[in-house]
């Protein structure tokens, strides 16, 4: 059956309708990677949103039982020029339309996805509504209230460790990927994963080496409330924010942040370092940036800049131990450029140490 999606412009795409009829909404922005779809597609920072991809062919390989970011995939549509409904892999498992199917989750193919982009380029990240029936679409009423939820529906509700390393990291979880766990746990750690709202005094009692604000959905101003929660958190242990908790540690601090036209979400965005100097590819996901104006009076100072647009990607603090970037370190889906990041931050840990030590 025929597919439409109806952006909040007015402009109206139409395509081939994968599953059941039904009516979902959500902002509308495009991913430019050429793999890594199942990565994107189980990563809770895109929690709510319809997913245009970039590349023409998406689902030749498959979906198998490894590359998952979280259990369930997150997206409220997928939309693409050319879906795979077979998936030509030894490690698939199902074809992509089949896992989407059964979660609920709508899938458009066959549509103009250059000619989509090209419109989110120019006028910007915008809502859609996506329907197997232009009736229904005209009789769609969006649920108020939705983007204050995002963290709430993708965080763990109770802790859970992971790893057995020897130092002891709590990470508060806005919408954490799995492969950040794995990268913390490979560098020796044993990771406590918290609802994002948890109490200051349970953390305390956890005893951590340090802190990691993770990645998630959503605009982190949303998360108001809780900004001086994450400062004292942040001023008594070392932190590593990572993309929403990177925002989250610049808002904590007297920072700001703004919504970007389109976004950045892709596995190959250049940043350089300006300590090095040197450039390295990253992989980004995320439509709002720290204003590096604001910083001026935080303490933070910009350790990473985004080649394409000069936006703030990094930063570190020159009184308390605390890292920041916007890109992904974990590189799923990506470059590895940036894995080395998750050792310096064990590195600070280390110094924290070493000064209780000799205090």
């Amino acid at each position: 059956m025929k597919g439409y999606l109806q952006l909040s412009n007015g402009e109206s795409f139409e395509g081939q309708w994968h599953g059941t009829p039904q009516c979902t909404s959500g902002e509308v922005v495009f991913f430019t990677g050429m793999t890594g779809y199942q990565e994107v597609l189980s990563d809770p920072s895109y929690h709510g949103q319809i997913v245009v991809f970039a590349y023409p062919l998406i689902g030749n390989y498959g979906i198998n039982g490894e590359d998952f970011e979280s259990i369930v995939p997150q997206p409220a549509g997928v939309i693409t020029c050319a879906a795979d409904e077979t998936g030509h892999h030894y490690q698939s498992l199902e074809p992509l339309s089949a896992l989407l199917n059964k979660h609920g989750i709508p899938l458009i193919s066959e549509v103009d996805t250059r000619s989509l982009i090209k419109l989110i380029r120019a006028e910007g990240d915008m809502k859609g509504v996506l329907s197997s029936s232009l009736q229904h679409i005209e009789q769609y009423k969006e649920k108020k209230g939705v983007q204050g939820k995002l963290v709430k529906e993708v965080s763990v509700q109770e802790a859970e460790t992971h790893g057995k390393g020897k130092y002891h990291i709590v990470l508060l979880d806005f919408g954490y990927k799995k492969s950040i766990v794995e990268a913390l746990v490979e560098n020796g750690c044993k990771v406590t994963i918290v609802p994002f709202d948890e109490k200051e005094e349970v953390i305390h009692k956890l005893k951590p080496d340090g802190l990691l604000f993770s990645n998630g959905p959503g605009n982190p101003k949303e998360l108001a409330p809780y900004m001086p929660v994450y400062r004292r958190l942040a001023e008594l242990y070392p932190s590593f924010g990572i993309c929403l908790g990177h925002q989250l540690l610049a808002l904590a601090f007297g920072g700001n942040t703004q919504k970007l036209k389109f976004g950045h979400r892709g596995a190959n965005h250049p940043v350089i370092n300006l300590k090095t100097n040197k450039v390295a590819m990253s992989s980004q996901n995320h439509g709002y940036v720290v204003e590096e104006g604001s910083l001026i009076s935080t303490g933070f100072h910009v350790l990473y800049k985004n080649i394409n647009d000069g936006s703030v990607e990094g930063m570190y603090h020159d009184t308390y131990p605390v890292v920041t970037t916007q890109f992904h370190p974990e590189a799923n889906p990506g470059p590895e450029d940036h894995a080395h990041l998750f050792a310096s931050f064990l590195e600070l840990i280390r110094e924290k140490r070493s000064e209780k030590i000799y205090a």
